[in-house]
């Protein structure tokens, strides 16, 4: 029996990049693991762990999360994975939790969607919601029928704090700042592969293509009758 190879990697990209959509793709087509250091922040926080509780300490406070316990919750998840190939997301966020990561185990590649910025301002800064239901427009791709009106129920539509031009911005500039540093680190030791474009689904063919010289297509399991 052959045994697959298995893949660690990192997906990075600025909020609104794509990202999400990106890595549904790639667990859907390769089979990975998917680790959001969000949703395991979420989830901590929910279930009221010692990490959850302290990490939550700091969102209230409007303060970022230390390395250090970032650095934990993610390694600790990290270590019942080592039988799976896995994708990092939104971890490493600094070079002091790249370093940290690398003691523990191998990065395979870094995969940095390189979208530029005025692309992300226009794509989420044209994102509405109806708040009661969570409709959400997009002025460009699915606008409301009348603007800034609900189609179903005829109530306003908000944008969210999020989505406001002033507070993307600052988002994308935070984003810049911060992970700029971890792309020159993993650049550095040859790690970093970078995909750009302004259309997810144009950025796409070309990280499939590459990721298939890595790991096998497990959706093509059902290739005979392709979808």
């Amino acid at each position: 029996m052959v045994v697959p190879p298995l893949l660690r990697a990192v997906i990075m990209g600025p909020p609104g990049s794509g990202k999400g959509t990106v890595s549904a793709r790639i667990i859907k087509h390769f089979g990975v693991k998917h680790l959001s250091s969000g949703d395991l922040l979420r989830d901590n926080m929910q279930k009221k762990t010692e990490v959850g509780i302290l990490a939550k300490s700091y969102i209230d406070q409007g303060q970022l999360i230390p390395d250090d316990i970032m650095t934990q919750l993610m390694l600790n998840e990290i270590k019942g994975l080592d039988r799976y190939s896995w994708l990092l997301d939104g971890f490493p966020r600094t070079v002091a939790q790249a370093e940290a990561l690398d003691k523990e185990c191998h990065i395979d590649t870094v995969i940095d969607l390189d979208v530029p910025f005025e692309t992300i301002k226009c794509r989420l800064t044209a994102r509405w919601i109806h708040p009661a239901s969570g409709r959400v427009y997009n002025l460009e791709f699915s606008p409301p029928k009348v603007q800034g009106i609900d189609d179903i129920t005829g109530e306003p539509l908000v944008q969210r704090d999020d989505d406001k031009p002033e507070t993307v911005s600052k988002r994308l500039q935070a984003y810049d700042a911060q992970t700029k540093p971890v792309l020159e680190y993993y650049q550095k030791k040859g790690l970093l592969k970078s995909f750009s474009g302004t259309e997810t689904n144009k950025i796409w063919p070309h990280i499939y293509a590459f990721l298939q010289t890595k790991l096998p297509d497990v959706s093509q399991k059902d290739a005979a009758n392709p979808r």
